[in-house]
């Protein structure tokens, strides 16, 4: 489909494909394309400084689950009562 849109492109005369050069690490622009390819592979190869084997984190964490006393909630009305609505 796009080879299709590119050749109707090209014969209405409004054809403009923009070229990107591949460029290494110095900033110098590459050529061959087995240099280009070579570049791209480089380029998304996984970072060795940021390795994909990160544990995950502990789940069973105690957490307090008892219902809050009656001067709790009464502390927590009164704080709500002095804020102002926004």
């Amino acid at each position: 489909m796009k080879q299709l849109y590119d050749t109707t492109k090209k014969l209405e005369g409004k054809y403009s494909k923009t070229e990107r050069p591949v460029t290494d690490k110095e900033d110098m622009t590459i050529t061959e394309i087995r240099g280009q390819r070579n570049r791209w592979v480089e380029h998304f190869d996984p970072d060795p400084l940021n390795p994909s084997n990160i544990q995950s984190p502990h789940t069973d964490n105690p957490i307090d689950v008892t219902p809050p006393t009656t001067d709790e909630i009464r502390m927590v009305i009164g704080q709500i009562e002095s804020v102002k609505a926004v």
